[in-house]
């Protein structure tokens, strides 16, 4: 489960001024009650107690976790204090643990299985990430504070440990940004997969234009081969997007009515790929609407391949077609029209907005409305397209520009599409920023659009002439003004970067944070493991999870291969077998309670010890050992 649905600024309290194990905790069992999560605060702050009397919450690096699972509980929440002067009578799993952060769990006793395991499991990897107390410790603010536990966060969502039902309550406004990751993630789902179409199409095309020459598609030979291989990635783009949008949200059923719908939005009412990312977004919800509709017992197996496929593509492609095509159409024409009549309005005027239709959707209709007024009239006008032949190639050359610039704000992922941004940039294909708008509309679009503007305007005031009905560095051998358009299209794509990297974050890679984290995954496959290990508390939850947690990073961390089973509130999970005792070199028992089915282990080297001791020194268990 997502913290940023369980955690908000209302449920944070900094440099609390309290020593008093029991204050602290009345204190927290406030917050939770005045945010509406309690049902009855005095019976939750009972069933608190009471679960600090089985075993310690407080751990280590200044931290406690206690928690507690009632009916008194309406749903997950966590309540969080950070105290002004650490306090030594919390009792610790680590003797010398002064207590300064403290994080109140409280769980619906409906949920006191997944859930209570779960967040524990989120919490505790945060602190596993050297320096994360200390940040928390050091945070100026709550702002600062909830930016790093939101910003871990993201960790737990590439690993798939979100659930992706929870609905949380209105109203809050880390709900409200947990809405808003959940979005980004859905459309960076379809990104990722758009991206690969987007390269070799836009690439491919880019080549036999360059071949060619002519700036211009070429239409014979070998040449028109390879461009049509390009065309097909770059019409192909939008249903991949729009479909893999709708199968993040409602997984595989909502694959083929994002695809189809996506097509038919982009293809028959020419919507683009703003298009294809709003009608991605329709087929999941609808799919997800549908998957509520309780089906037969003999029906269900049916639901994923035939039934909500089948139905949720006809929904969706009847709102595309019936509902909002012709009013897209229409607005398309009516845009037509209110450009003729700018013509006469004056070269700024009518630069700013060529350059802002061109750049704004990056090949989608907007973009065919500017260019298209400029492409017909090349032979009468060719100064129209000196300017708008700039404007298509700086959104492309201003994002590669801008990975360049500022490496460290883009995912290793975009810093490659950057490479092929360029590349089509320079061939005039406008497509090659489109991975970074569906990936940050909200930063990219309005930094594209100034570069658009500032590089058609230059364009037109440096009187640039071009006879290709084409942009980008391509057609520079039938542009008069060379310099000029050169000049023009620097300042529009630097236009774009600048403001981009001004309005961008550091980014977070998600490739490495993932491989980080499959190096700290227990084994689960069959007779592979170094080492085994079985870990057991009282509660079932907190130390067992923490001793395994602990036992796994270690091994990670010196390339061991180990697997954990972990006898808790689940039962038994990941069983080690008889293969497993056969091939592995030793077992850790880490318990505070009997280990079950012990005598599996009569044949193999046996650590026995506290889940204390694998928390505090789980490398010497390991290393010492081998």
């Amino acid at each position: 489960m997502s913290l940023n649905n369980l955690i908000n600024k209302n449920l944070l309290i900094l440099d609390l001024d309290c020593t008093d194990k029991l204050e602290i905790l009345q204190t927290l069992v406030n917050l939770l009650d005045k945010e509406g999560v309690l049902y009855d605060k005095e019976e939750f702050l009972h069933c608190v107690l009471e679960r600090e009397k089985i075993s310690p919450t407080g751990l280590e690096d200044g931290l406690a976790i206690p928690h507690g699972k009632s009916k008194y509980v309406k749903s997950p929440k966590i309540a969080i204090a950070r105290l002004k002067n650490p306090i030594s009578n919390w009792e610790s799993v680590d003797e010398d643990n002064k207590v300064n952060l403290v994080f109140l769990i409280a769980i619906p006793d409906n949920e006191k299985g997944n859930t209570h395991i779960e967040v524990l499991s989120n919490i505790t990897n945060l602190f596993m990430e050297e320096n994360f107390a200390k940040q928390l410790q050091e945070a100026p603010n709550k702002e600062k504070f909830l930016k790093e536990i939101f910003r871990e966060d993201v960790i737990e969502e590439i690993n798939e440990d979100v659930q992706k039902d929870y609905n949380p309550e209105p109203g809050n406004s880390s709900n409200i940004t947990g809405h808003l990751n959940k979005i980004k993630e859905h459309l960076l789902f379809g990104t990722s997969h758009m991206i690969p179409f987007i390269v070799a199409g836009g690439v491919l095309l880019s080549l036999a234009v360059m071949i060619s020459g002519k700036g211009a598609v070429p239409e014979s030979g070998y040449l028109k081969d390879v461009a049509t291989m390009g065309i097909a990635g770059l019409t192909l783009f939008t249903a991949v997007l729009g479909g893999y949008i709708s199968y993040s949200i409602a997984d595989k059923p909502g694959l083929a009515p994002g695809m189809i719908g996506s097509w038919i939005a982009v293809q028959n009412y020419k919507t683009g790929f703003i298009g294809a990312i709003i009608v991605g977004f329709l087929a999941g919800f609808i799919i997800n609407l549908l998957k509520k509709i309780k089906l037969p017992d003999s029906m269900k197996s049916l639901g994923s391949i035939f039934i909500y496929p089948l139905i949720g593509t006809f929904i969706v492609c009847s709102i595309v077609m019936w509902g909002i095509g012709a009013p897209i159409a229409s607005i398309m024409d009516n845009l037509n029209l209110w450009l003729a009549s700018m013509a006469d309005g004056g070269k700024i005027m009518l630069g700013a907005i060529l350059g802002g239709m061109t750049a704004f959707d990056m090949g989608g209709p907007i973009n065919k409305v500017a260019t298209l007024f400029a492409q017909t009239q090349v032979d009468t006008q060719p100064w129209l397209m000196g300017g708008v032949g700039i404007a298509i190639c700086t959104p492309p050359l201003g994002m590669a520009l801008a990975t360049i610039l500022a490496p460290k704000k883009y995912t290793r992922e975009e810093r490659e599409a950057g490479k092929a941004a360029g590349i089509m940039g320079l061939i005039g294909i406008s497509e090659g920023a489109i991975p970074f708008a569906a990936g940050d509309p909200l930063k990219v679009i309005p930094a594209i659009v100034a570069g658009g503007i500032v590089g058609n305007i230059a364009g037109f005031l440096m009187n640039c002439i071009n006879h290709a009905p084409w942009g980008g560095w391509i057609v520079l051998p039938v542009v008069e003004n060379k310099i000029g358009y050169i000049i023009g299209t620097i300042l529009g794509a630097l236009t774009t970067a600048l403001i981009v990297n001004f309005l961008k974050k550091e980014a977070i890679e998600m490739e490495d944070l993932k491989n980080s984290n499959i190096t700290y995954e227990s084994i689960t496959d069959e007779g592979v493991a170094e080492v085994l290990a079985i870990t057991a508390c009282p509660s079932g939850v907190a130390h067992t999870f923490l001793a395994a947690k602990a036992l796994e990073k270690a091994a990670g961390k010196n390339n061991i291969k180990i697997k954990v089973e972990t006898q808790g509130a689940n039962g038994i999970v990941n069983r080690i077998t008889p293969k497993d005792v056969e091939n592995a070199k030793f077992i850790i028992l880490a318990h505070d309670v009997a280990i079950k089915n012990s005598e599996r282990f009569a044949n193999i080297k046996i650590i026995d010890v506290k889940t204390k001791e694998a928390i505090k020194n789980p490398e010497d268990l390991i290393l010492k050992n081998l």
